[in-house]
């Protein structure tokens, strides 16, 4: 029989300094766990919730430039999308169909009104009446201005006569051949030519006045004519409508053959080269916008920058149409009525103390937030500024450096402390 090993074992005694050494690191050990437990029971104990981390997001608090902008909603739509109408009652032939495309210039439509042809008909003939009767007028005036200017030559060799008839007898009234009774009766004709010769000279210049007033009345009549007949005229060239820009036929109002009113919308023409984006800004941010302001569109093909171009003076359902301008050259592939989403940049606000955005803005009322310490969300008052889409301004109650929960906060209910576990 084989014998154990137990005869040659022998049991040590262990030395007293390393039992002493032994004895103090368990004592030591046992106080740091009380200490931790004590520590983790205090915090528990003055927490009134607990939440998983991994439900929360926290960031920090820093320093930094804030952008203050408003994220809207938009369409592009065309800058230029002019509607055409009929300018009077009239039957409407069409010379396209909706989507063609068409050059400035060329014929959409043929509107056909007997009322405007037979007006512009009758002006016409009222003109050709009126250019003839000037023409006659002319001719009267000078006709008029012959007679009175014979009547006056007439007058001018009487007097021409009646002088050298008083000559003569002034040559001879000296040595008494002639009586003085016929003298003095040469001299008297004299006169009275020279006055009949004045007036008929004035009455030729009046006579002059007289006609050339009564021809530039009879001009003025047709001019006022020619007038009327190029406004009929222009009425009559509007029935065929022609295209303003070049484009697309965006929308047709009437059907071919149909009778219209006057004033009734024919069709819609749509540029695609000069699109902008209309944008609907919530009524809030009214205030803050202005013409000329940037703006950053979000397109399919990338970023767009462009500014403020018009802003609507009403609000409709809480909201307010603006436009908004492509800066540049306009981006290629946008489409009529495609949706899009901007961002409107209101100021830049340097140096403030900002957080990044979000849901405990709106669940807080923005009076409070929860500061983490030590692994504890402690309800904090806090005052907040400006606030853009992605972060906002602390006014008060934070400083740079401090880990806020800016999202979750939902399940805190409102407590004043709230454990957050690892």
């Amino acid at each position: 029989m084989i014998r154990d090993t137990s005869q040659q074992d022998a049991v040590l005694t262990p030395a007293p300094v390393h039992t002493i050494k032994r004895r103090a690191l368990w004592v030591g050990g046992a106080v740091v766990l009380v200490a931790v437990t004590v520590a983790v029971l205090g915090a528990w104990s003055s927490s009134e919730h607990s939440v998983n981390e991994s439900r929360l997001r926290i960031a920090e608090v820093t320093r930094g430039t804030l952008v203050r902008d408003a994220a809207v909603n938009g369409r592009v739509v065309a800058a230029v999308s002019p509607t055409l109408y009929s300018t009077a009652p009239s039957t409407v032939n069409l010379k396209v169909a909706a989507g063609d495309t068409v050059k400035k210039g060329a014929v959409l439509a043929e509107l056909e009104s007997p009322d405007l042809t037979d007006a512009l008909k009758r002006e016409v003939s009222t003109y050709e009446q009126l250019k003839a009767e000037v023409a006659r007028q002319q001719i009267l005036a000078r006709k008029q201005k012959l007679l009175a200017q014979r009547e006056a030559d007439t007058a001018e060799i009487d007097r021409l006569s009646a002088q050298r008839t008083l000559e003569r007898y002034e040559g001879v009234a000296q040595v008494g051949i002639i009586a003085k009774i016929d003298y003095q009766k040469a001299k008297d004709a004299l006169n009275s030519a020279e006055i009949r010769a004045r007036h008929a000279a004035q009455a030729a210049s009046l006579e002059g006045d007289d006609v050339q007033l009564a021809l530039k009345t009879k001009v003025n009549e047709l001019e006022r004519q020619r007038l009327s007949m190029a406004n009929a005229q222009r009425r009559v060239d509007e029935l065929t409508v022609r295209a303003p820009v070049d484009g697309f036929i965006g929308t047709l109002n009437v059907q071919n053959r149909m009778v219209v009113a006057a004033n009734a919308p024919l069709m819609t023409l749509v540029d695609l080269s000069k699109l902008e984006v209309e944008v609907e800004v919530p009524e809030s941010y009214v205030a803050d916008i202005g013409l000329g302001m940037n703006a950053e569109i979000t397109l399919p093909s990338g970023k767009a920058t462009g500014k403020l171009s018009a802003l609507s003076p009403e609000v409709v359902k809480n909201q307010v149409l603006a436009r908004v301008r492509f800066d540049g050259e306009q981006p290629k592939g946008l489409r009529q009525s495609q949706r899009v989403t901007a961002r409107l940049l209101i100021e830049e606000r340097p140096n403030v103390v900002m957080l990044p955005r979000g849901p405990f803005v709106e669940s807080e009322g923005g009076r409070f937030a929860y500061k983490v310490v030590d692994g504890i969300a402690v309800r904090t008052p806090v005052q907040l500024g400006a606030t853009s889409i992605s972060a906002v301004e602390i006014l008060s109650g934070l400083q740079p450096g401090d880990k806020v929960v800016v999202a979750g906060t939902d399940t805190f209910n409102n407590a004043n402390r709230v454990s957050i576990n690892r």
